[in-house]
């Protein structure tokens, strides 16, 4: 005898699952992980579960509402992805709510379930905790509260949890950048900015150190060992600190300064000028992100561009297609490619 208050919510809740989850398993409209489809149908079966026609329909399980976690659209990084995302969810009918945690653990715990109240189809997860190089165990185990029921994709890694992720290929974004300097005749490049504890900028790292000998680069911590932040303040005041070790060590100034991003770009060139040369014919500089800064600066960037159109589409369609039980790809890379222009457009004989 079927248990009459039982609905499709109470199956969802128990199981773990979202609701619309549910509702694929009932009408077999798309494919569920078997270990999801097992817990459902075991739980529909105790109790005689009767779907109404309502409950039945996949489309009334929807809010069609997407939540992004963002870690400071202050920063035009993220402010750039996050227009992306909310243009490509709008086009396909959603849309998205916006939370900045300002890289606060707590908070981005306390904004998951925010957002698992609010009901959203799925989370989307832009910097803080995803940027981690360790993730952070007690956020990886509050996470996978969220992940059982609603889909999360991230543009970091988030280790030991279940979610999608769309990640720039950094490594192919450093290799890129070392190949047109090293054309262009640089063999004493300098980097400039980023935190060593964020996942990207310690895989560009790794990966220059990897290919410095391949290259034959200068190597010496007063070149590569130059953390700071993301931001035009810090760019500038990195590059003076390093002008004044290379001083003190009376070592020659790099021919080429790869910066973190297109903000830390400009503080870098802001610095080089201040102390007398001249960008490229003393030094480059090129970059990351291809933001607006690196057009309109004098001289203009070099920087490696993401194309956040296509960006945030690829993680839009991959939150709807992980709502609907397709079957795609965990982990998903965007290739870069290299803007070239004034600030590195020069060879050394």
């Amino acid at each position: 005898m079927a248990v009459k208050n039982v609905t499709i919510y109470d199956i969802a809740e128990e199981a773990g699952v979202s609701p619309a989850t549910v509702s694929r398993v009932l009408t077999g409209s798309a494919n569920v992980r078997q270990d999801k489809k097992s817990r459902i149908e075991e739980l529909i079966q105790k109790y005689n579960f009767k779907p109404s026609a309502v409950a039945r329909s996949l489309t009334d399980t929807r809010r069609k509402l997407i939540g992004i976690i963002a870690t400071d659209v202050r920063n035009v990084f993220y402010a750039d992805l996050y227009v992306a995302c909310e243009i490509a969810a709008d086009q396909l009918g959603y849309t998205v709510l916006l939370l900045n945690s300002f890289g606060i653990r707590e908070m981005e715990k306390k904004q998951l379930d925010k957002l698992v109240e609010q009901r959203v189809d799925a989370v989307i997860h832009l910097g803080g905790a995803a940027d981690d190089v360790v993730t952070n165990q007690d956020y990886a185990d509050h996470l996978n509260k969220v992940t059982g029921s609603i889909p999360v994709i991230t543009t970091g890694k988030l280790d030991g949890t279940d979610c999608y992720r769309v990640q720039i290929d950094a490594v192919r974004a450093m290799d890129i950048l070392l190949e047109h300097l090293v054309a262009n005749g640089n063999h004493r490049i300098a980097l400039a900015g980023g935190r060593y504890d964020v996942v990207s900028t310690r895989v560009k790292y790794d990966r220059f150190m990897e290919k410095a000998g391949e290259y034959r680069l200068d190597v010496r911590p007063e070149y590569t060992d130059n953390w700071g932040s993301y931001n035009i303040f810090a760019g500038q005041q990195t590059m003076d600190r390093m002008f004044e070790n290379l001083q003190k060590e009376k070592l020659p100034v790099p021919e080429a300064v790869i910066a973190i991003n297109d903000q830390t770009a400009a503080g870098v060139i802001r610095s080089i000028e201040n102390h007398g040369y001249r960008i490229p014919e003393d030094i480059s500089v090129v970059s990351y992100d291809n933001v607006d800064i690196a057009k309109v600066i004098e001289p203009n960037i070099t920087s490696v561009d993401y194309d956040f159109d296509h960006f945030g589409k690829i993680i839009i369609e991959t939150a709807i297609a992980a709502m609907d039980g397709k079957k795609i790809d965990r982990q998903q890379y965007i290739e870069p490619t290299l803007i070239i222009r004034r600030s590195s457009d020069y060879h050394r004989e």
